[in-house]
């Protein structure tokens, strides 16, 4: 009887240890974006903050007036890596090489396009179309690089299309083997709704392989302009995504990097508490 109530009490042990294991195990990484304010008069004390508050990777630009080399020289300096890095549309349709090059400077793997021009709230099927094109002539010249293109979609692009959005149409005309996708948790809920993220993820799997830890304050009805107020970005865990299940899928699809963004005017305070945040999400 003794050896048996002493196993039971293993048991439960054991079992509580497993009940409090992490759930976010990835490297804690910010989008550049988050410290917009700052870079221009500071970017060391930007990369100092960082180092702070624990992050490892960046996604991000080199700050103006700098090359690539000196930003990532200060990078490494403070043990901060650059997996991912950004390309504007019109340029990569233009010379795909001329991001290659700054993206390989950096250390990047991934470069990712935010924004499709278009007609504000008017995104359209020729829209789609002409990004399907773009995308795949893009991807396949970053391929050749030893790059992968992500397309980090803004939440106007769930206007209805046949028995889906035109996102599907995206995400379902584009050549997987160039064209991956970065998932932006706020923007996805924002046009699609709170359950997006995690239909998505489900839907298309493997083609996601970044994401923006993002979350949209709770009452906030989203539209399909890609803008909402900046304070409706909020402390991850305070708004609308749930988190535990969307994490436990993008790990399960294999997404390989997480950057949070906050485009608050708080993000100084808000960082370090979403990070406490996702620290504290237990399986």
């Amino acid at each position: 009887m003794k050896n048996t109530a002493l196993l039971f009490l293993i048991f439960l042990f054991l079992q509580d240890a497993q009940a409090q294991k992490p759930l976010f195990t990835a490297s804690f990484g910010v989008q550049g974006y988050t410290f917009r304010k700052h870079w221009a008069n500071n970017v060391v004390g930007v990369l100092d903050t960082m180092k702070m508050f624990g992050i490892t990777e960046l996604e991000g630009n080199v700050p103006h007036g700098m090359t690539p080399e000196a930003f990532k020289k200060l990078c490494d300096e403070r043990g901060i890596s650059i997996p991912s890095t950004g390309g504007d549309y019109n340029q990569l349709v233009r010379n795909p090489d001329s991001i290659a090059d700054i993206a390989l400077k950096l250390g990047a793997k991934y470069v990712m396009c935010a924004w499709i021009g278009h007609k504000r709230g008017a995104f359209s099927l020729e829209n789609a179309k002409q990004a399907v094109q773009d995308f795949n002539k893009i991807g396949k010249a970053l391929k050749e690089r030893g790059l992968t293109f992500c397309y980090h979609a803004h939440g106007f692009e769930f206007q209805k299309y046949g028995d889906g959005t035109l996102l599907d149409y995206i995400i379902q005309n584009t050549t997987p083997q160039y064209v991956s996708f970065e998932m932006d948790v706020l923007w996805i809920m924002h046009g699609g709704g709170a359950n997006a993220p995690i239909d998505l993820l489900k839907k298309y799997k493997k083609r996601w392989k970044l994401m923006h830890v993002k979350d949209l304050k709770r009452g906030i009805v989203g539209d399909l302009t890609g803008g909402t107020p900046a304070e409706n970005d909020v402390v991850l865990g305070e708004g609308q995504a749930d988190f535990p299940k969307i994490l436990k899928l993008a790990k399960k699809y294999g997404i390989e990097h997480y950057f949070i963004e906050d485009e608050s005017n708080l993000e100084i305070t808000n960082v370090p508490l979403s990070i406490a945040y996702l620290k504290g999400l237990k399986k």
